[in-house]
C-alpha cells in the first residue's frame, strides 16, 4: 500500500472509531509506530483536526465533518455477499436494518459500480435449497444488544431443552455468538452462578433490568470462547476410519460433531474428534452403518453395539407372528 492510500485508510479507521490506538494502526498497516506518527501529523498538516491522549490513543475532533466515503467496487461486492448471507443467517428484523444500510451504502457508490452491483446481486443465491424453515423473528436480540452496550442485568424465562421446562435467570451479559445456525448469549447466570451458553430462541421472555454491572469482573467473549477451546477436560477424543463413499453424507454434520483433524489414508479417512457426548455420537454413527469403524475409545464401540442389538430387537418385533 502507497502512502497515499495509507494516508486515506488511517483517516477512515479514526472515523470508525472513538479513539484509535497508534500500535492498532501501525499493526493493521503493518508498519512502524513512527511511521504512523509521520502520517498523522501529515494529515494534520492538510487541516484534519485529529487530537491525541497520553497512553490512550488519536481521535478526530468533535464536530469535523468529512466527505462521504467512496467505496472500491471490492469493498461494494463484498457488502453485497455480506448482505445475501445476513438474509439466512440472521431473524428478518436485524436482515432488514442490514439491507437498509446497505442502500445507504450504494447511494455513495459511482453509476458504474451501481450498474455491477445489479447486475451481480441477480447472480448470487445463498442456500437455495434449506433443510429447515427461515429463522423466525428474535425479538431478543435488540434487547440484548441493548443491554451490552449499556451493561444491563437482564431478567429471562428460558427453556431448558435438556430438562424440558422453563426456568427464570438474571443473567449479566458477557456477548453474543453465532454458531449452529443460532444466536448465542453468554452470559453470567446469578442461578447457577457460573457462565452459561442461551440460545436465544429459546428465550420466551426478556426484560432489561434497570441494575448495571460492571463488566471488567467478567472476561472478554474471546477470552470465554478460548478458555472452552483450551478446556478438553470433559470432552472425549474419537478417532474413527470412514469409508470414502460415505464421506459426501457427513460433510456438514462431521463438523457440528467437533471434528479436529482429518487425514486422507487412500480408501478411507482417518477423522478425529473431541465429542461432548458419546451416547450421542454413538446415534450419530450409526447411520453410517459398516462404512465406519470405530478406533477409539471402546465405550463408543460399546455404546454403537448396543444400540445396533436394541434396533434390531425394535423391530424384530414386528416380525414375530402369533402362535396358532
Amino acid at each position: 500500500m502507497n502512502r497515499i492510500d495509507r494516508l486515506h485508510a488511517i483517516l477512515t479507521t479514526l472515523q470508525s472509531k472513538r479513539i484509535v490506538k497508534a500500535e492498532e494502526l501501525a499493526g493493521k498497516f503493518e508498519v512502524s509506530q513512527r511511521t504512523i506518527y509521520r502520517d498523522i501529523r501529515a494529515l494534520e498538516a492538510g487541516g484534519v483536526p485529529i487530537g491525541a491522549e497520553a497512553g490512550v490513543g488519536y481521535f478526530i475532533t468533535e464536530g469535523y465533518h468529512l466527505p462521504p466515503v467512496m467505496f472500491t467496487k471490492e469493498e461494494g461486492r463484498a457488502l453485497l455477499m455480506a448482505g445475501k448471507l445476513m438474509e439466512k443467517i440472521s431473524d428478518p428484523a436485524v436482515s432488514r436494518s442490514f439491507q437498509e444500510a446497505l442502500t445507504k451504502v450504494r447511494a455513495v457508490l459511482d453509476n458504474e459500480k451501481k450498474d455491477e452491483l445489479q447486475g451481480l446481486e441477480d447472480r448470487i443465491i445463498v442456500n437455495p435449497f434449506p433443510v429447515s424453515a427461515p429463522s423466525p423473528a428474535n425479538p431478543v436480540l435488540d434487547q440484548l444488544k441493548e443491554a451490552l452496550v449499556q451493561n444491563r442485568v437482564v431478567e429471562v424465562s428460558y427453556f431448558s431443552n435438556y430438562k424440558g421446562e422453563f426456568s427464570h435467570r438474571q443473567i449479566e451479559p458477557v456477548g453474543l455468538t453465532f454458531y449452529q445456525n443460532h444466536w448465542h448469549l453468554i452470559g453470567f447466570c446469578r442461578l447457577r452462578q457460573d457462565y452459561r451458553d442461551f440460545r436465544t430462541d429459546r428465550i420466551s421472555e426478556l426484560k432489561v433490568l434497570n441494575e448495571r454491572f460492571k463488566p471488567f469482573k467478567h472476561p472478554s467473549l474471546q477470552e470465554y470462547i478460548n478458555s472452552l477451546i483450551r478446556d478438553t477436560a470433559d470432552l472425549h477424543r474419537v478417532e474413527l476410519r470412514v469409508h470414502h463413499s460415505i464421506c459426501r453424507y457427513i460433510t456438514d454434520s462431521k463438523y457440528a460433531m467437533g471434528l479436529v483433524q482429518e487425514q486422507d489414508e487412500g480408501e478411507y479417512w482417518r477423522l478425529t474428534f473431541a465429542a461432548a457426548c458419546l451416547d450421542y455420537f454413538a446415534r450419530w454413527l450409526l447411520m453410517m452403518l459398516d462404512k465406519a469403524e470405530v478406533i477409539e475409545p471402546v465405550e463408543l464401540k460399546e455404546k454403537v453395539a448396543f444400540f445396533t442389538a436394541a434396533l434390531s430387537k425394535h423391530y424384530k418385533k414386528g416380525d414375530e407372528q402369533p402362535q396358532k
